[in-house]
């Protein structure tokens, strides 16, 4: 286990050239195997988040991971709001708030013009951003001392699985640490091993969809401060066929500490190794920031990249989130925000089953949800790509026409496509929803995610979203201070929280929020006596305009996969 103190930092060398040592568990010396209830496999953001949201549900969890660092260069570094709502929940969204450069605007060029810019969060009274980029070694570090602050999460640093036997009610792993292999026996295997996963091929599975002809450079630059030959800014800037990088596209994004992140389009032709060196990358940056430009080139690295997932993400007592299931473009920022989402889907029904209150039909919902999810995040990366790499003359043809049109006319602003931004899937099919028996608008529908609102908490400023526990079903009830809910007597599935929502004006009680600007009633279409019922994860599972306890329970009942 590590102590955070020895964790904490906020220097790129830091975190950069940090090492976890190795430390022997006395699982290595019993026989039979140790059994635990959860191993996750894999300490990038998916793991560690998994690992800190179970612990937070009094989960035991053993967390291993093959390496000994954090990850290299700055790889994911865009965080949608919706996974900085769970960062929070998890203890550090604000640190990561703090650190990264927040941002909700983007613009796309088409040669030297600019074609439009877009607001990605053009309301107010969000506690969090529509983005922020923050590089992975961050992210990865904070979650790590978070974890180390859970005395029921025991991280094991240089242990990598090369076996798996499954059995009817645990599997059993192998590990393989500098002391030679031990092995490990779990109720339930969480593989976050990215999208190399062992144990996806340990389970004799692969992946399948459709890899994209095509090679791009990631130069993340150090500018020395007031040498460049354009007005940068915290926004998100896309360039077609720009003239200082002809026939290709370029991304260009501001990361903490200086830092500026550049996506060079490069064709399928290119040589990887030829590309990565600085002899090569600086004139290409030159040419888009100016000759006089002063920088650093901190990290490159050529990519290629897919658009694919596996069948099914459960397989036994083995289930897979993150990269280990799905693969998507960088464009639109889908991979490590919908494996964040895919651990808190996961920990939820983890929990539920593991202490008693839910069966196996609840972790058959895992993958049936998050393979929806992870099929949306395909289908729009896919049409992203082949909007920014057209393989053909005609789709070049139709692709240069529409940006052409989009200077001057809306409708052709909606068909460009530089990369649809991470939104949370809305499980509209989901079995634990309830059906909807009242009238409603907006988009609180049964399987969207919580929308966060200004509130006052016992005279304070605060947000909704804060005061949903984790692991907890919550109520929430508009209008009424005498709810029939409050006599709710005790479900016996599942901890049920009762929040009251008061209007600014209206009466409001001691343990009651206050709607502070109205826009919770507005986001979730509420009158007086309505009530929206929220899973674990934050996921509307059933609202009402005035429901019954009967209703509720039922409700209850479906969301567990009981009904």
């Amino acid at each position: 286990m590590q102590n955070k103190k020895n964790l904490q930092t906020d220097s790129v060398a830091d975190y950069q050239k940090l090492v976890f040592p190795y430390r022997r568990t006395p699982d290595q010396d019993v026989t039979p195997p140790a059994r635990h209830p959860v191993v996750v496999v894999g300490a990038g953001p998916v793991g560690l988040a998994l690992a800190i949201d179970l612990a937070q549900q009094n989960i035991p969890v053993v967390l291993l991971d093959n390496d000994d660092r954090l990850s290299s260069g700055s790889r994911a570094i865009c965080f949608a709001k919706r996974t900085l709502e769970i960062f929070e929940r998890l203890g550090c969204g604000q640190r990561m708030l703090d650190k990264g450069v927040s941002w909700n605007v983007g613009k796309v060029f088409f040669r030297q013009q600019q074609v439009y810019s877009f607001d990605l969060l053009p309301e107010a009274g969000h506690q969090f951003p529509a983005f922020i980029n923050l590089q992975q070694y961050y992210v990865e570090g904070y979650l790590a001392e978070r974890a180390a602050e859970l005395p029921l999460i025991d991280i094991r640093w240089k242990s990598a699985v090369s076996g798996l036997e499954q059995h009817a009610d645990f599997a059993r792993l192998t590990v393989t640490t500098p002391d030679g292999p031990y092995q490990l026996d779990a109720q339930y295997v969480a593989a976050c091993d990215g999208s190399r996963s062992a144990l996806r091929q340990l389970v004799g599975q692969e992946s399948h969809g459709r890899t994209f002809k095509d090679r791009f450079l990631i130069a993340d630059i150090k500018l020395k401060s007031g040498h460049s030959g354009i007005d940068l800014a915290a926004e998100r800037w896309f360039w077609f066929d720009p003239e200082f990088h002809p026939n290709q596209s370029v991304l260009l994004h501001m990361q903490p500490d200086g830092v500026w992140r550049i996506d060079f389009q490069l064709g399928w032709d290119a040589n990887p190794e030829e590309e990565k060196k600085p002899e090569n990358i600086i004139p290409r940056v030159k040419a888009l920031l100016g000759p006089e430009a002063q920088f650093e080139l901190e990290w490159a690295s050529v990519y290629t990249f897919s658009c694919l997932r596996m069948d099914s993400f459960r397989h036994g007592r083995v289930l897979f989130a993150g990269d280990s299931a799905h693969g998507v473009s960088p464009f639109g920022a889908r991979g490590a925000n919908s494996g964040v989402q895919d651990a808190e889907n996961l920990a939820w029904k983890l929990a539920a089953v593991l202490q008693g209150r839910a069966g196996q039909a609840l972790l058959n919902s895992y993958g049936g949800e998050r393979e929806y999810a992870a099929d949306e995040n395909i289908r729009n990366s896919s049409r992203a790509t082949d909007f920014i790499t057209p393989k053909s003359a005609i789709s070049r043809l139709f692709r240069d026409a529409v940006l052409e049109l989009a200077k001057d006319h809306a409708f052709a602003r909606t068909i460009v496509n530089s990369g649809r931004l991470s939104v949370p899937a809305t499980l509209h099919q989901s079995p634990l929803n309830t059906l909807q028996a009242d009238d409603f608008s907006g988009s609180m529908v049964p399987g969207a995610a919580a929308a966060d609102a200004p509130v006052l908490w016992r005279g304070q400023a605060d947000w909704l979203l804060r005061h949903l526990s984790t692991g907890c079903f919550t109520a929430l009830v508009f209008g009424a201070v005498d709810s029939a809910l409050d006599c709710l007597p005790d479900p016996g599935l599942t901890p049920l929280r009762v929040l009251h929502i008061a209007p600014a004006q209206g009466e409001a009680g001691a343990e009651t929020l206050v709607d502070r600007d109205g826009l919770a009633a507005l986001r979730y279409d509420a009158q007086p006596g309505t009530v929206v019922l929220l899973r674990p994860d934050q996921h509307v599972c059933a609202r009402w305009r005035a429901p019954t306890v009967a209703n509720v329970h039922q409700a209850l009942e479906r969301a567990l996969a009981l009904a």
